[in-house]
C-alpha cells in the first residue's frame, strides 16, 4: 500500500500564504519539520509575505484604496487587514514594499513586480524534475502592468474565490476540482494539465504506507544490533536511498552500519551513498576470479555469517531480490531478517517462502523517489567532471543523455533537459593565477 506525499504542495501552500493554522492541520503530520525549515529561509519568507499582501489587496482592494486616498493610511497602518509583522520584516530585508502617496492600483503593480523579481530565488525549494516554469506561472501574472489584465484577474478571483485553495490568490484558471493543495499527486496532475502536459511518474509522489514504515521501525527497535546488507548487483542505489530518505531519521540511525557488497560492473552511485546519509557505510569491492562470474552473492552470505557469529549482530536488513539468499536465511534460524526487494526482480516463489516462514519483507519500489535529487546530482556531476578535459569532443545534449545512462538513472526527457540547462550549458572556463585553464561546473 502506498500514500501520496505532500512535501511539494505544502511548500506551494506556504509560499502562497495559506494561514499557518490551516497549513499545520493539513500538512504538519506528513511534513513535521517543513514549516520551520521554510520559516528559516529568507527567500521563502519573502514570497510568502508578498503573496499574503497581494491576496489581501485583492480581497480589500476598494477599502484599501479608500484608506490610502482619504484617511492618509498605508499598508503598515492597517493591521486589521495586513500583517504588519510581515511588512516590517520585508522592510528590514530592504524589500521596498511601502509606497508613498500611491493608490491601491499602484500597490498591485508594485507587489506583482516584487513577486516577479524574487520568485526565482525559490527554485531550489523544489526538485529538479519539476518544471519550474509551471510553478513560476502560479505566482507571476503575465503582463501584470496592463490594467485590463489586472481587472480581469481581480474579477475572476472575486467571482470564483471559493475555487481558489484556501481562498489565497494564485494565477490559474479556476476550476471546481476540490482542494488541489490536498496532495502532491493531485496538485501535479492539475499543474501539468494547466499547461497541456501530463505528469505520469507516480514514484515521484507515492510513498510507502505508515504501516510498512512502522514494521521497519519495530524490526530495528526489537533488535540487539542491526546492519543493512546490500547486494549491489541486484539492487538500485537510488531506490535504496529513497527508502532511507523517507524513513524517520531517528529510527534508522539505530542501524549500526550499511555493508555494500559491490562489483565493478555496477553503477558508480554506490561510491557516493555515504556522502548523503549519516549511517556508517562499509563498501566492499568484490573482485572476480574470472570475468564472467560474480562472487558478490557468496561474499554476502559469508559476510552475514561473520557479522552474526563474530560481531553479535542479531538482525539483518537484506537488500536483494535474488531468491538464492533463501539458502542464507534458512541456514541462520536464530537471526532475524527483513528482506527488501524490487517487484520486477522478485519472483512469486520467494515471496511465498517469506509468507510461509513469516519473514518480514517490503518492496523498495513503494518508497517515494521525488526527494532524492541530492544523490542523483552528486553522481551526475562527478560523471560530468570526468568528461571535462575532453568536453569539446562531445555534443552537450548527447552527453547529458549519456551521463544518465552511465549513472543508471531512469529519467524523463524533461529531467535530462533540466540537467543539461543547469549544469552543461553553464560550464565556465576558468584561469588560475599561473595562467592555467580549467573548466568549472556551476554546482
Amino acid at each position: 500500500m502506498q500514500v501520496d506525499t505532500k512535501d511539494i504542495v505544502a511548500t506551494i501552500a506556504y509560499l502562497m500564504g495559506v494561514r499557518k493554522s490551516a497549513w499545520e492541520k493539513q500538512y504538519a503530520e506528513n511534513c513535521p519539520t517543513l514549516l520551520q525549515e521554510l520559516d528559516e529561509k529568507k527567500e521563502s519568507r519573502i514570497i510568502r509575505s508578498l503573496c499574503k499582501i497581494r491576496t489581501t489587496l485583492m480581497q480589500k482592494f476598494k477599502h484599501t484604496d479608500q484608506q490610502l486616498r482619504f484617511e492618509m493610511k498605508n499598508l503598515d497602518t492597517l493591521p486589521e487587514w495586513y500583517d504588519v509583522g510581515d511588512i516590517r520584516q520585508l522592510m528590514r530585508w530592504e524589500i521596498p514594499v511601502i509606497l508613498v502617496n500611491k493608490r491601491a492600483q499602484d500597490y498591485m503593480t508594485h507587489i506583482n513586480d516584487l513577486i516577479a523579481k524574487h520568485i526565482d530565488n525559490c527554485k531550489s525549494l523544489f526538485p529538479e524534475w519539476m518544471k519550474w516554469e509551471y510553478i513560476r506561472d502560479l505566482f507571476v501574472i503575465p503582463k501584470y502592468t496592463n490594467p485590463t489584465i489586472m481587472k480581469h484577474e481581480f474579477a475572476k478571483y472575486m467571482e470564483k474565490i471559493q475555487m481558489y485553495p484556501y481562498q489565497v490568490y494564485m494565477h490559474w484558471k479556476p476550476q471546481d476540482l476540490g482542494n488541489i493543495f490536498y496532495s502532491d499527486g493531485k496538485f501535479l496532475g492539475v499543474l501539468y494539465d494547466m499547461h497541456g502536459d501530463y505528469f505520469d511518474d507516480r514514484s515521484k509522489f507515492r510513498d510507502a504506507a505508515e504501516e510498512t514504515k512502522n514494521d521497519i521501525y519495530d524490526f530495528i527497535n526489537r533488535s540487539y544490533r542491526t546492519v543493512l546488507v546490500v547486494d549491489c548487483e541486484n539492487s538500485d542505489v537510488y531506490k535504496l536511498y529513497s527508502v532511507l530518505k523517507n524513513l524517520n531519521s531517528d529510527e534508522i540511525s539505530k542501524i549500526g552500519k550499511i555493508i555494500l557488497y559491490d562489483d565493478h560492473h555496477t553503477t558508480n552511485g554506490w561510491d557516493y551513498l555515504e556522502k548523503v546519509i549519516s549511517i556508517p557505510v562499509e563498501h566492499i569491492e568484490v573482485d572476480r576470479v574470472t570475468e564472467n562470474k560474480s562472487l558478490v552473492d557468496i561474499k554476502v552470505a559469508t559476510g552475514v555469517c561473520q557479522e552474526f557469529y563474530r560481531n553479535d549482530v542479531s538482525s539483518f536488513i537484506l537488500l536483494s531480490s535474488d531468491s538464492d539468499y533463501w539458502g542464507l536465511i534458512s541456514s541462520l534460524p536464530e537471526a532475524e531478517f527483513l528482506v527488501m526487494y524490487e517487484y520486477a526482480k522478485c519472483g512469486h516463489a520467494i515471496q511465498e517462502k517469506f509468507a510461509e516462514h513469516e519473514i518480514l519483507n517490503c518492496s523498495i519500489d513503494d518508497f517515494c523517489t521525488g526527494n532524492i535529487e541530492d544523490l542523483k546530482r552528486i553522481v551526475l556531476i562527478n560523471e560530468l567532471r570526468s568528461y571535462l578535459p575532453d568536453i569539446l569532443k562531445y555534443n552537450g545534449k548527447e552527453l547529458a543523455v549519456q551521463l544518465f545512462e552511465l549513472a543508471r538513472i531512469e529519467a524523463s526527457e524533461s529531467e535530462i533537459t533540466n540537467f543539461y540547462n543547469r549544469y552543461i550549458k553553464t560550464l565556465r572556463l576558468k584561469i588560475d593565477n599561473d595562467g592555467n585553464f580549467s573548466i568549472e561546473v556551476n554546482y
